[in-house]
């Protein structure tokens, strides 16, 4: 018997190694299974939950989202006939400034969501509610910089606010469309911390999924409102928190998200209030791209 065991025993392990030799960089899993995964946080047991447990089967929910998708399907093929995004084409060209976001109510917070290092086992707070009257929307919190004690993280200490990504009629992604537009104009009032400007456009690849846009936000702090304009040819590609060497200008024409980051490793309260977010066409700024462009094949 315990020779039936120790055979046994030694299949496993031989079965083991093989497999995580064959695929090293996913831990013995499979790439056409590894990409599957979701996040899990070092230090906590994977959840084994079937998949199917995990679907909602209410019959009540499903009729209204049909009908809520149906309605979105009409309106968008309405909007075709009234010319861009729903508006006439003159207006479409004329336009000089466009507000995307204004916090005009709680139901406009929905459109937002705020998130922190707790997520990765942080200590950092961050919590987002209307400001006085109902007509700005104001992130506060903690910021903290201790390190989870999980024997993987390096570093900890941020918080951010982001916008959620434009769906259409049945989930389809959508995306803004500021082609028209130079520069990222904004109303905001902060604390004097510098923050940093996020902005994600579609890609192609599955590579560049990470890819960010970045630019720095510095508050003045105290009683006063700041309005800040900043051209979108200042800011430069990113990718996982680096700097790439590669840069091109943002593709306006596909604007996924936009959010607002803070991680000036100064342990301490923090908060920002913004009353909208828009862009605007600044006819006296020309410039195309602020930073040097490489080429793989330079021109002779």
């Amino acid at each position: 018997m315990a020779l039936v065991t120790n055979r046994l025993m030694c299949i496993k392990n031989s079965r083991a190694y093989l497999k995580a030799s064959l695929y090293p960089l996913s831990n013995g899993v499979p790439p056409e299974q590894a990409h599957t995964r979701r996040y899990r946080r070092p230090g906590v047991p994977p959840e084994n939950i079937p998949p199917w447990k995990r679907i909602n089967l209410n019959f009540a929910k499903g009729v209204e989202g049909v009908k809520k998708h149906f309605g979105l399907l009409k309106k968008e093929m309405l909007d075709r006939f009234e010319g861009p995004e729903g508006r006439p084409l003159k207006e479409h060209i004329l336009e000089q400034t466009r507000v995307i976001w204004e916090f005009r109510g709680p139901e406009s917070l929905a459109h937002w969501v705020a998130s922190s290092d707790r997520e990765i086992g942080g200590k950092s707070e961050a919590y987002m509610k209307m400001g006085r009257n109902n007509l700005t929307v104001l992130l506060y919190g903690n910021l903290c910089t201790e390190v989870p004690r999980d024997g993987e993280t390096r570093y900890s200490g941020y918080c951010s606010l982001r916008s959620k990504q434009l769906l259409g009629a049945f989930d389809r992604k959508k995306h803004h469309d500021w082609s028209s537009f130079n520069s990222l104009y904004l109303r905001i009032r902060g604390d004097g911390r510098p923050w940093m400007i996020n902005i994600a456009a579609e890609t192609y690849f599955s590579h560049q999924k990470d890819d960010m846009y970045n630019y720095f936000l510095f508050t003045r702090g105290g009683p006063y409102w700041q309005d800040v304009k900043i051209p979108f040819s200042k800011f430069f590609l990113s990718s996982r928190g680096r700097i790439q060497d590669s840069q091109h200008p943002l593709w306006l024409d596909k604007i996924n998200t936009i959010g607002f980051t803070l991680g000036d490793k100064a342990d301490g309260p923090f908060q920002l209030e913004i009353d909208f977010i828009g862009v605007c066409n600044d006819r006296a700024h020309t410039e195309e791209f602020a930073y040097e462009k490489y080429k793989r094949n330079p021109e002779v």
